[in-house]
This record gives structure tokens, C-alpha cells and sequence, in this order.
């Protein structure tokens, strides 16, 4: 399960149905409509949030905002009702070590969207969240993708 912190713009459309797809399983999990990935990591920031459900909702509307602006179909029923929340933290070494790992998968799978998106220094995180400084979190479970000359490391000023 990738529930990612990068803004979805940045997905190609395997890995914006993807997320829609781990998305809406985040979501049976938190209401407890299923056994299995009741303890994945990434789950750990919603679980966190003062109202869990309310912040995967928010979470998936994003998502389908996405979706619908590509003119993907996405059943917006799925999503129960979405309510504004308090973002959810993210930190500046999360962010970055996001962007690292999905510029490894785009090389791959999408070529032509790593060259657009290789430019970018700081991507902007999804809108559920807002990024503070600090490192990659606990729960991250992604490896340390090899060094890729190609693709530039984030640059961050200090804030």
C-alpha cells in the first residue's frame, strides 16, 4: 500500500489508479471492514488524526479530483462525505524521499513523465497535508532507490 504525501498531478495513470484502488482499501481498514492491513505503517498518520475517517475522505476526494480532471471515471460514492480537516503533517525528508522513490518508478513505467516531472526541486505535497522540516518518517517502508544521475536530488532551502 503506497498512500502517497506528493500531490497526485505527479502519478502516471497506473499509479493514480493504484492509489485510488489503496485509497479506498485505507478506508475499509479504518472503519473496520476488513482483517488484513489493519497495522500497515502508512495508515499510522491517519490513524494519528483527530478524526481518521474524515482525513481518508479528504484524502480520496483529492484523489478523484484528480482522477476526474484526466476524465477518469472514479466512483465519487466510495468516498463518503468529505469535510474540511486539519492537514496532517508531513515532514521536508518524507516529501523527498517520496519524490525519489516515484521518479524511480516513473523511469521506469513512464519514461516521458520522469523527464517532465525530473526538473522539479520541490514537489508539492498532496493537499491533505502540509510539510514541516524533519526527516523521513518512522513508518517509511521504501527502500533507498540507487542513485540515479539523471534524476536531481531535491534541493530544499532552509526554512
Amino acid at each position: 500500500m503506497r498512500l502517497w504525501s506528493l500531490h497526485p498531478k505527479y502519478l502516471d495513470p497506473q499509479g493514480l489508479v493504484a492509489l485510488w484502488r489503496e485509497g479506498l482499501l485505507a478506508r475499509a481498514v479504518l472503519r473496520g471492514e476488513t482483517r488484513g492491513y489493519k497495522h500497515h505503517p502508512q495508515l499510522e498518520r491517519f490513524r494519528a488524526h483527530p478524526f481518521p475517517l474524515s482525513a481518508m475522505n479528504s484524502y480520496l476526494a483529492s484523489v478523484h479530483a484528480e482522477a476526474t480532471a484526466r476524465g477518469y471515471a472514479f466512483d465519487r460514492s466510495k468516498i463518503g462525505p468529505v469535510r474540511a480537516i486539519e492537514p496532517i503533517p508531513v515532514t521536508v525528508g518524507q516529501i523527498d524521499r517520496e519524490w525519489s522513490h516515484l521518479l524511480q518508478k516513473l523511469a521506469i513505467r513512464s519514461p516521458g513523465l520522469c523527464s517532465r516531472w525530473r526538473s522539479i526541486r520541490t514537489p508539492v505535497c498532496h493537499p491533505s497535508f502540509r510539510v514541516r522540516q524533519g526527516p523521513v518518517a518512522s513508518w517509511e517502508r521504501a527502500p533507498v532507490a540507487p542513485v540515479d544521475s539523471s534524476i536531481p536530488k531535491p534541493h530544499r532551502g532552509s526554512t
